[in-house]
């Protein structure tokens, strides 16, 4: 008898456990959903300022408000690309490919999105005559990505170009950074921000700040392997992702963005 009325009381440490374990599962919820909100209230109470991303720039007045959602295509003078320009934004990167300037050209547009470098990679495969020339037209997207798809170009190797039309934000810089060779004209669009490293932002204060340091720490490397100067970074780092700083054509050439003439 008293072995059978203390059956009940030996499993309350158990049931103890699995109330801990639900309210640690809870607290962990809170304090995830509380990191991101603190993370996107600065925004929604105080959106950004500065003037539209097509407002026109000058030294020292070069940041604009950016949301990819929100970006349009601009139509380019006719005989300036090898494939026209698309609608709208794909969501993720397209292959397409034509005859340009006596040699093969292939535009990049759209998105950069998780998986577009091995897509890339995978459809270099494919190609008996890889393209001399890449043109450029993206909003930005996966850093990763947009790192490894500089290295298969500067591999190729092959250059990089935009047109007067032409938009490369955001993570597309890096990929702009891998032609042997990079042309931008007058007029394009080619702008940096900060960067969200990782699936998901809501990280512990430790990991999360490990993981950015990280994620710079790549971008750096990338940068210096490319001859690119590193101090680019600047405007990066001090640009909220909520806006972006557009270089200005005597920046793109003194950060070595763009080519000097004859190389």
């Amino acid at each position: 008898m008293t072995d059978a009325a203390e059956t009940p009381t030996g499993k309350h440490p158990v049931k103890r456990w699995l109330t801990a374990i639900l309210a640690l599962q809870c607290g962990m919820a809170l304090i995830l959903f509380g990191t991101d909100l603190m993370r996107v209230l600065p925004t929604l109470i105080s959106p950004s300022r500065a003037p539209a991303l097509d407002a026109p720039t000058a030294p020292g007045d070069q940041t604009r408000r950016y949301a990819p959602r929100d970006l349009t295509q601009r139509t380019p003078r006719p005989g300036t690309r090898p494939i026209p320009a698309t609608e709208d934004m794909p969501t993720r990167l397209a292959f397409d490919t034509g005859p340009f300037d006596g040699g093969q050209a292939l535009t990049l547009t759209g998105s950069i999105a998780p998986g577009d470098a091995e897509r890339f990679a995978d459809w270099l495969s494919t190609q008996t005559t890889p393209p001399d020339t890449i043109f450029l037209n993206s909003p930005g997207g996966s850093v990763g990505d947009a790192l490894a798809i500089g290295r298969l170009i500067r591999a190729m190797p092959a250059s990089t170009r935009m047109t007067e039309t032409d938009v490369c934000l955001s993570a597309c810089p890096y990929i702009l950074a891998g032609g042997t060779t990079r042309q931008v004209e007058d007029g394009a669009w080619v702008g940096v921000h900060q960067h969200f490293f990782g699936e998901n932002v809501a990280l512990p204060a430790f990991l999360a700040v490990e993981d950015i340091q990280r994620g710079q720490g790549e971008v750096m490397a990338y940068l210096i392997e490319m001859e690119i100067d590193p101090a680019i970074m600047q405007h990066a780092l001090v640009t909220p992702p909520d806006e972006i700083y557009l270089l200005q054509p005597d920046e793109l050439q003194a950060y070595k963005l763009t080519s000097a003439d004859g190389d």
